[in-house]
């Protein structure tokens, strides 16, 4: 079982994601709800010093980060490609005439049975919440089958699992020098080739020095 602290973060995490959304046009803007210091939307890029192997090399999003920790995703760790109508039966979904496949990551080793979908903020539905201007997050499994019959976000990265801080945590290992903070860009969250995250992260870090 989680520690108290990451037990507390991942049901903050998960009575936002599965709160209903404010009708379109209400919501407040991400950066209006958090903190001045919050990460979220930022991307972490691990240290080669980096202590913890679980992150060796990993580049991650930060989806909440509040006074009960921080929480993110891991966007360079791909576990499999599967098939996306066998993917929509395993959750008791309609996989009706669905063909082809889809990209399955492992977000982070805390609650790797818990699905996250990391997307584009041109698709909205009960469950979704805003990370920044770019990127969203929904935990509402429906969305894969959105994406099936071509009605999902324009990009998204599929995951299970995520990473976990406990407060002051992460503001601990960013100070030992565990982590490089970049801004998002989507190019690097969704486009590039995974094997290439990492690289092309640390590149970007050393441009804006």
């Amino acid at each position: 079982m989680p520690p108290t602290w990451l037990r507390a973060a991942l049901l903050s995490l998960v009575a936002l994601l599965c709160s209903a959304a404010a009708p379109p046009g209400t919501q407040q803007r991400p950066d209006t709800q958090r903190p001045q210091t919050s990460l979220a939307g930022d991307l972490l890029v691990a240290s080669p010093q980096i202590g913890d192997p679980r992150f060796w090399h990993t580049v991650i999003v930060i989806v909440q980060q509040d006074d009960n920790g921080a929480v993110g995703i891991v966007i360079n760790r791909p576990l499999a490609t599967v098939p996306l109508g066998g993917l929509l039966q395993a959750l008791g979904l309609n996989d009706a005439g669905v063909e082809g496949t889809i990209p399955i990551f492992a977000g982070g080793p805390v609650a790797p049975t818990i699905g996250f979908v990391l997307h584009s903020t041109d698709y909205h539905r009960p469950g979704t919440i805003a990370i920044d201007d770019h990127l969203a997050l929904t935990k509402n499994p429906h969305i894969l089958e959105d994406i099936a019959h071509g009605h999902g976000p324009r990009k998204k990265l599929v995951a299970f699992g995520c990473a976990g801080w406990a407060p002051g945590q992460l503001q601990g290992e960013l100070a030992r020098g565990d982590w490089f903070v970049i801004p998002e860009t989507t190019s690097l969250v969704f486009d590039d080739k995974r094997d290439h995250v990492w690289d092309d992260a640390m590149a970007s870090r050393t441009t804006q020095l």
